[in-house]
């Protein structure tokens, strides 16, 4: 019974001995039981190096090297042009899934300045001196989808382009969107369903 307390006792003596030592003062330096965790062969940003002809550890990347996610095989619908004209019609089906999600983001991004309706009458607006183009007039109606496209991502004018900020593909469900609320304003009884008008009268 003496021996295993002596054990025991000898044990803890040992694990604070350990403990101690990690908080001691002493000038040689730590075991280390890793070194290459610490002291990795590696270059720092902008070092030198000799190993390069212009003597720089940092290089460009190869040529033709695109980032995960950023392949853009279609620049067509990443641009809105093809054969350097706008494209005509938007690429996308058009649902009611994708007007759903073009009129969330057409909220977020499009509203503060066009207001909700697309009148420009928007916050933005009502703060300062700048007017936010009306997106019924004549001028917006006739551009096609493409060139809808090409001013949400590049802006102009005044306005900024949203091409980092929004992804093609909810660009493009903003220009479906768009084209809702411009039909909304210039809708006929001919647009109405046969079997619906006698509702309308």
């Amino acid at each position: 019974m003496p021996k295993r307390f002596l054990l025991n006792g000898l044990g803890a003596a040992l694990a604070l001995a350990a403990l101690t030592g990690c908080s001691s003062t002493s000038r040689r330096p730590p075991l280390e039981i890793f070194p290459d965790m610490d002291r990795q062969a590696k270059y720092k940003p902008q070092a030198a190096s000799p190993l390069f002809a212009d003597g720089r550890a940092s290089r460009r990347p190869v040529a033709g090297t695109v980032a995960v996610g950023f392949l853009k095989e279609d620049q067509a619908f990443h641009s809105g042009v093809s054969g350097g004209m706008y494209l005509g019609k938007n690429p996308l089906t058009i649902d009611r899934q994708l007007l759903e999600r073009g009129q969330e983001r057409f909220n977020i991004y499009c509203a503060p300045c066009h207001d909700r309706t697309g009148m420009g009458h928007g916050i933005v607006s009502q703060r300062t001196s700048w007017l936010p183009s009306n997106l019924h007039d004549p001028r917006q109606k006739n551009m096609t989808d493409g060139e809808l496209f090409s001013v949400i991502s590049d802006g102009r004018r005044s306005m900024p382009g949203y091409k980092y900020q929004v992804p093609a593909g909810d660009r493009w469900a903003i220009v479906a969107y768009v084209r809702a609320l411009q039909r909304s304003t210039s809708g006929t009884l001919a647009d109405v369903p046969a079997e619906l008008r006698e509702e309308l009268r």
